[in-house]
């Protein structure tokens, strides 16, 4: 998630640069063509100006719906913090067993991690197994799920500590819808994150904006000459950066920039888990890098 208020002419430039050059070369064959081969052929500027009018309202849509997709992610994570924090709070305050439940709160920071790198396909991040005993390890099958396998051994465990009454009935209800809303969260994340966004949005706005650079180009070419290109260029940078926002929120779970920092949320909720057990080894939170974003 970037934490700057604006971006640098440098960051500006790294993000557009490729699709700049593109759109200079695109402009400056239009411009040729429509000079030296379509002398006779005298576009109205009034054609590009609807279109374009038509594309920024498609283009809004898309950004709206991308944005939507972003928001409801990063309001699952926050919700997950907060029941993280209760879970560890309950199962303290209320439980006679606080060696179980000392491992069950360790268990959910396990359960956080396997979820964060489920969530951005790094099967290899092997962290949540620093909190895992070496008997919930044996029991985790490799071919399943692991963060849902994670959830099915902190059930059997809450069932244990209501069978010995370790906790009540009131008790169990509150910590089992917890463990009901960490499958939730689970779940919802995992349907925007595998839920593709729709490629005919992408590719037809994208084929429309370039369109549109054409038109522009060609309607001017004769009113301002060789500065079409330019002109061209500026219209196609501000269509292009405007869609480019919204593709880099489509995936809010990716690990770029603008998604979701579920690295720092974890790292997070490992903190507040560890404080709750007044452990004496509790990490440092992650820091903003390169003084622009946070993961």
């Amino acid at each position: 998630m970037l934490v700057k208020k604006n971006l640098s002419l440098y960051q500006v430039i790294n993000y557009t640069w490729k699709v700049d050059i593109s759109m200079v070369l695109f402009c400056s064959i239009i411009y040729l063509v429509d000079q030296y081969v379509m002398t006779k052929f005298v576009l109205p500027i009034a054609y590009p100006s609807l279109m374009g009018t038509a594309i920024a309202f498609f283009i809004g849509f898309n950004n709206n719906q991308a944005y939507g997709r972003w928001w409801e992610a990063r309001i699952i994570w926050g919700g997950l913090v907060n029941d993280s924090r209760s879970w560890a709070r309950n199962l303290v305050a209320y439980n006679k067993d606080q060696t179980l439940a000392k491992k069950m709160i360790r268990r959910h920071i396990a359960f956080v991690y396997a979820l964060s790198s489920s969530l951005r396909k790094d099967d290899a991040n092997t962290s949540y197994a620093a909190y895992l005993t070496q008997d919930d390890l044996n029991l985790l099958n490799p071919n399943y799920h692991r963060a849902n396998e994670i959830l099915q051994l902190q059930a059997h465990d809450l069932n244990k500590l209501r069978q010995t009454c370790a906790i009540d009935d009131f008790v169990f209800a509150s910590l089992n819808n917890l463990l009901q809303n960490f499958c939730d969260g689970l779940g919802k994340s995992e349907r925007i994150n595998n839920t593709i966004y729709p490629i005919t949005y992408v590719y037809f706005t994208q084929l429309f904006i370039w369109l549109f650079i054409a038109l522009i180009t060609m309607s001017t070419s004769s009113l301002i000459g060789i500065s079409s290109i330019i002109l061209g260029w500026l219209m196609g940078f501000v269509f292009n950066a405007i869609h480019f926002n919204g593709m880099s929120l489509m995936n809010p779970f990716s690990h770029n920039p603008a998604g979701i920092p579920i690295n720092s949320i974890t790292r997070t909720i490992e903190i507040n888990l560890l404080q709750t057990l007044k452990s004496s080894t509790i990490p440092e939170p992650l820091g903003i890098i390169n003084n622009e974003y946070i993961m």
